[in-house]
């Protein structure tokens, strides 16, 4: 495996084995513990919403289409949340909202308001500026539903699975971490302030995007490679057009980013070598620097005055959500 690893022996070997799909390791284990980790989050919601609604999915006041919680009961979860993140004008820490899950209260419109801080829980904000920044993290664990989680581990025991296989679990583990959180970083600065946002997709995103530097990287290697290519932009077409466009684009560029920095590359020449480590020294500083300019942005600055427009990538305007403007 060591010798996988580091691509210690020899090259036809390398090539051949690149033809038939064989990577650094044979079990996808992070993507096994990952997914277990999750099923046991996602009883853990359901547990949760049916101690406060008396039923594991909600029903009322609004239906939850993906067979789990509520959006309120994903927000005490971990949710990424803006306002619980971060002071945002237009739901100040002063607001009530609608408590329903929290206190076993179902009617429609709600009868029952809460306080910010007790909707965002985890001890609240002790008089102070939101900053629950752990929900960058969180929501990568969390699902929407039954539904949402059965999408999620279709793509990540196959796709998502195969990407660790090829690079080895360390290295999949810094892809898929870093890809989830951009994700969500990115999806807190452009995606409605007032609407929760839960799931793996970002990181997973940024495991398919790994497929985009293997086939570029590896084309002559490729079998078909025209029409493969042809495939991977109908499914990602389909893949960001399902669900929040913001958080799959940024796991998607990060994917890109790390998975030019640590996938292993078959290098055949000379000039081929020193085109792939010039690519790698960009990616890394690069993936930093993304980071670092967007959490600054989401922090100090109004997201949405930085592309007004964004907004409609995850959100069609009616009556019932302000015309996206919340």
């Amino acid at each position: 495996m060591f010798q996988r690893y580091f691509g210690l022996y020899p090259l036809e070997q390398r090539i051949e084995d690149k033809k038939r799909g064989v990577g650094v390791q044979i079990r996808p284990w992070a993507c096994y513990v990952l997914s277990a980790a999750m099923l046991g989050v996602l009883i853990y919601e359901l547990v949760t919403n049916s101690k406060a609604q008396g039923t594991p999915f909600s029903f009322k006041p609004v239906v939850n289409p993906m067979l789990g919680p509520s959006s309120s009961a994903l927000i005490q979860l971990g949710a990424r949340f803006p306002p619980c993140m971060k002071d945002v004008p237009d739901l100040p820490v002063t607001t009530l909202v609608p408590c329903n899950p929290g206190l076993n209260n179902t009617d429609n419109p709600a009868t029952r308001l809460c306080s910010l801080e007790d909707i965002c829980g985890f001890g609240g904000f002790h008089d102070k500026t939101p900053d629950q920044s752990f929900r960058f993290i969180t929501p990568i664990f969390l699902h929407a539903g039954l539904i949402h989680y059965l999408l999620n581990m279709l793509a990540q025991l196959t796709a998502s699975a195969q990407v660790e296989r090829e690079m080895g679990t360390l290295s999949f583990l810094v892809l898929y971490m870093a890809a989830g959180i951009f994700g969500n970083v990115l999806g807190g600065n452009f995606s409605l302030i007032g609407a929760p946002s839960v799931g793996a997709s970002g990181a997973i995103f940024g495991t398919v995007a790994v497929a985009w530097v293997d086939l570029f990287a590896h084309w002559r290697y490729t079998y078909r490679p025209g029409r493969k290519l042809a495939f991977m932009v109908v499914e990602l077409i389909i893949g960001i057009a399902l669900g929040f466009i913001p958080s799959h684009l940024g796991g998607l560029a990060m994917g890109l980013l790390i998975g030019m920095a640590l996938y292993p590359i078959i290098s055949p020449s000379t000039r081929h070598r020193i085109i792939v480590i010039v690519l790698r020294l960009i990616a890394v500083p690069l993936a930093v620097v993304m980071f670092v300019v967007l959490i600054r942005n989401f922090y100090q600055a109004d997201p949405s005055a930085a592309c007004s427009w964004c907004r409609y990538l995850s959100c069609i305007p009616a009556s019932y959500n302000n015309y996206c403007k919340g």
